[in-house]
C-alpha cells in the first residue's frame, strides 16, 4: 500500500517551510525522527560552548565571584523575563526556579492563603499525578482543606466551583491527548464565584500562543524540559499576576524568597513580586542550559510555529487514517488541529507499549502512556515534514508486518 499523500508531497512542504532553518540549531543525529519533544526536547548545539564557558571560565576562574559578574543570582529573574515574552506575561511576573511539583505547592499555597474562609482546592481528574499528588500534600499541611477533583468527585469541572472553593488548577494541554482547555472561560467563571486559578503551562509554552494576561489566571506553572528544550531536569518556572504581588504567602520561605537575602536576618521577610515564590539556591549549568534553549525562540513567533506544528501533525493523522481502521488504531487526540497542541496520541488495546517500542528500534522515538496511548509530539522547531511522513510509513510497517509482536518489544519499560 502506497501512502498518500506521497513522501514527495512532504518534501515539496520542506521546501517552502520559512522555519525550516531552525533544525539546524538542534542536534538531532541521523537516522532519528524524534517525536517525543513532548517528553524532553533535544539539545540546542549553542548548549555545548554555553556549559563549558559556565564551568571553565565563571565557575573555574570567576569563583564566587561570578554570582554577581557572571549574573548567577539573578538567572531566576533574567529567565524569567525571557520567558516571559513567550507566555504573554509581563516583567517581574515570572521567576525560573525549582521543578513544576515544587512550584505546584507554592502557588497553591500562595492561592489559599489570599482565600480566608475558603479551603477547596478543584481540579481536574486526570491531571498529571504530579500535580494531584502536590495538591494532597498542600491538603494534609492545612486544616480543613479539601481537594475535589473532577470526574471523580463531580461531573463537569464548572459545576464543582461553590463558594467554599479558594482555587481552581487546570491543565492548558492535556498531556495524555494534547486537547487544549478553554482556560479564560472557565478562568472568568471561577472569578465570578470568587475562586483564584492555577494553571499547569507544561504542554503548552513554546509551542502554541499563551497570553497569560488575556487568560487572566492568577498563578501558572511549568517545566522548561519539553517544548522549551532547557535540557533533562531543567528549572521550572512560576507565574503570578501583578496584581497579587505583595497579597500572598507561601511555606517555603527560602533565603532566596527573602526580601534582603544577604542580609542574613534572623527572620524571615517575603521578597517582592513573584520573588516571594523563591526558596534556595537555584542549580547555575541547567540554568544556563535554559538559557540556550529560549535563545532558540528570539527570531521566531510562537504563532508561526503553531501554525506549523499543526500541518506536520495533520499530515500525520491524513497518512494513518488510512491505514488505521484495518489494524485497530484509535484516534485519542482530536482529528481537528485547532483543538490541539500539534501532539498526536493513538490507541491500541492489545499492543500500544510494543509497537511504540518496535518504532523507537526503527529509529521514530515517540512514548506510551498507561492504559493504551501512543503519544507522537510534533515539535516545528527541528521536525520536517519528511519526518512525520517516514514516521507514519513505519508505523504502517510495523503494523502490516506485526513487528510490534516480537517478544523483544513486550518487556516492560518503566520509562518509556
Amino acid at each position: 500500500m502506497a501512502l498518500t499523500p506521497t513522501r514527495s508531497t512532504a518534501e515539496a512542504l520542506d521546501s517552502q517551510d520559512p522555519l525550516a532553518h531552525k533544525r539546524d540549531e538542534f542536534f538531532v543525529e541521523e537516522g532519528t525522527i524524534y517525536l517525543d519533544g513532548n517528553s524532553l526536547g533535544p539539545a540546542p548545539k549553542a548548549v555545548f560552548d554555553s556549559i563549558d564557558r559556565t564551568m571553565r571560565e565563571e565557575w573555574a576562574k570567576g569563583l564566587i565571584r561570578s554570582h554577581n559578574t557572571a549574573g548567577w543570582f539573578m538567572l531566576t529573574d533574567t529567565l524569567g523575563n525571557r520567558l516571559a515574552r513567550l507566555l504573554g506575561a509581563g516583567e517581574g511576573e515570572i521567576v525560573v526556579c525549582d521543578t513544576t511539583s515544587l512550584n505546584i505547592y507554592k502557588t497553591l499555597h500562595a492561592a489559599l492563603s489570599m482565600q480566608p474562609g475558603r479551603r477547596k482546592i478543584v481540579a481536574e481528574g486526570s491531571s498529571f499525578p504530579t500535580n494531584l499528588y502536590m495538591a494532597e500534600g498542600v491538603q494534609s499541611t492545612l486544616e480543613g482543606a479539601t481537594l475535589a477533583l473532577e470526574g471523580r468527585d463531580g461531573g463537569r469541572i464548572e459545576d464543582m466551583i461553590d463558594a467554599d472553593t479558594a482555587v481552581v488548577m487546570l491543565n492548558h494541554v492535556d498531556y495524555r491527548s494534547g486537547v487544549i482547555r478553554d482556560v479564560k472561560a472557565l478562568t472568568k467563571l471561577a472569578h465570578e464565584r470568587g475562586a483564584l486559578v492555577m494553571v499547569d503551562m507544561c504542554h503548552s509554552a513554546g509551542v502554541i500562543p499563551v497570553d497569560l494576561h488575556d487568560l487572566n489566571v492568577d498563578f501558572a506553572v511549568g517545566c522548561t524540559y519539553k517544548y522549551l528544550n532547557g535540557g533533562p531536569g531543567s528549572p521550572a518556572y512560576a507565574y503570578a499576576a501583578k496584581r497579587h504581588h505583595g497579597k500572598f504567602t507561601q511555606p517555603l520561605s527560602g533565603w532566596h524568597g527573602h526580601a534582603a537575602p544577604f542580609k542574613f536576618e534572623q527572620s524571615y521577610r517575603q521578597g517582592e513580586g513573584a520573588r516571594a515564590l523563591l526558596c534556595g539556591t537555584q542549580h547555575t549549568l541547567s540554568m544556563r542550559a535554559l538559557q540556550s534553549g529560549l535563545a532558540v525562540f528570539d527570531d521566531v513567533e510562537v504563532v508561526d510555529l503553531y501554525a506549523k506544528g499543526r500541518a506536520l501533525s495533520d499530515l500525520f493523522i491524513q497518512l494513518v487514517e488510512s491505514f488505521a481502521e484495518d489494524f485497530g488504531i484509535g484516534f485519542y487526540s482530536p482529528k481537528d488541529g485547532t483543538l490541539r497542541n500539534g501532539q498526536v496520541s493513538l490507541t491500541h488495546t492489545e499492543g500500544g507499549y510494543a509497537i511504540v517500542q518496535a518504532l523507537i528500534a526503527r529509529g521514530v522515538i515517540g512514548d506510551f502512556r498507561q492504559p493504551n496511548v501512543m503519544r507522537f509530539g510534533f515539535t516545528p522547531l527541528y521536525l520536517r515534514f519528511a519526518d512525520a511522513w517516514d514516521a507514519a510509513n513505519h508505523l504502517y510497517e510495523v503494523m502490516k508486518t506485526e513487528e510490534w509482536k516480537e517478544d523483544r518489544f513486550n518487556v516492560v519499560n518503566t520509562v518509556t
